[in-house]
């Protein structure tokens, strides 16, 4: 009788039961397991940092004095003043980062899908024709800035004695302007003609063909097949070209340095400089917490312009 009648959980059934409860369980913590690692170091890296630089940015921060007195929006409110110091500074140098991006961006979007375009061909040299639009990206910013400072040198620049001109491309403005623009163009039109040229080679060959068949001009194929093809890819372009144009240091400080007169002095060159020449590391975190409000928007007008609305 004891051998027929065991209880419920000693039976037979009872023995696979844990094991698969336990494999339910590890494949439930699998996942997490291996995003540990990459969310801890976001935590460290990212996470940490930004709420250090919010609370930096709520005090008087003055990385020379051990008193750093709590202010509060202080530093915000003050950069919203216009008859404050910090503010005109500040509303100067965002305007200054405005005109460089808004000038900036069309070309580093449009020039580089061109650039694509021509690559995606099928012609003799095309890996070395790729390679030369590429190259200038593997240049630090600093030989970047160094070697076109000498090259744009208004008084002894190779650009002047061979064009035969006599124009102040690092002190006057609006030269300092072009001069900018076209150094970051040069320099970084090749990664995003590789972005879209790898776009390209995405877009499946039967819907060209099948253009092509219903008689589809060139310019119809270009724009019912390539662009919306690319709509991903373009949408990624545009966000990472509106931050690097925004975040734009380099040249401005070793081309021009702000010149005239801070015209050219990019909100990432004052926040630079208001921490850790001024040592005002309170100001200099408002200013960068402001900014990001406005790349934020950007990017999520960005998005709001790409959207597919045929999903909906």
């Amino acid at each position: 009788m004891s051998v027929l009648t065991r209880p419920k959980g000693l039976s037979g059934a009872a023995g696979p039961a844990a094991p698969a409860g336990r494999a339910k369980r590890m494949r439930t913590w699998t996942p997490y397991a291996f995003l540990a690692p990459y969310l801890a170091l976001f935590a460290v890296f990212m996470v940490l940092p930004i709420g250090f630089g919010f609370w930096t940015s709520l005090h008087e921060w003055d990385i020379n004095l051990p008193a750093k007195p709590f202010v509060g929006l202080e530093n915000y409110t003050d950069l919203f003043d216009p008859s404050s110091v910090d503010g005109g500074r500040f509303w100067t140098a965002m305007r200054a980062t405005g005109v460089f991006t808004l000038f900036s961006v069309p070309l580093l979007i449009v020039l580089p899908l061109l650039a694509a375009l021509l690559m995606n061909g099928r012609f003799r040299g095309r890996n070395l024709y790729r390679a030369v639009y590429f190259a200038p990206y593997v240049l630090g910013v600093a030989v970047v800035g160094f070697l076109w400072r000498f090259l744009l040198d208004g008084n002894i620049g190779l650009v002047n004695h061979y064009l035969g001109l006599e124009v102040q491309w690092t002190t006057d403005v609006p030269p300092a302007w072009v001069a900018l623009i076209g150094v970051t163009v040069w320099w970084t039109l090749g990664l995003n003609a590789v972005i879209f040229l790898a776009g390209l080679q995405d877009i499946p060959r039967e819907l060209y063909e099948a253009a092509m068949v219903d008689g589809a001009s060139a310019w119809r194929r270009f724009r019912a097949v390539t662009l919306p093809g690319l709509r991903p890819v373009t949408v990624f372009v545009i966000n990472a070209t509106i931050l690097a144009s925004a975040n734009m240091f380099g040249q401005s400080y070793l081309i021009t340095a702000g010149a005239p007169a801070d015209q050219t002095k990019t909100a990432i060159y004052l926040i630079a400089e208001t921490g850790l020449r001024q040592f005002d590391m309170g100001t200099a975190s408002a200013m960068s917490f402001i900014l990001a409000a406005f790349l934020m928007a950007a990017s999520a007008l960005v998005f709001g312009a790409f959207r597919d609305r045929s999903r909906r």
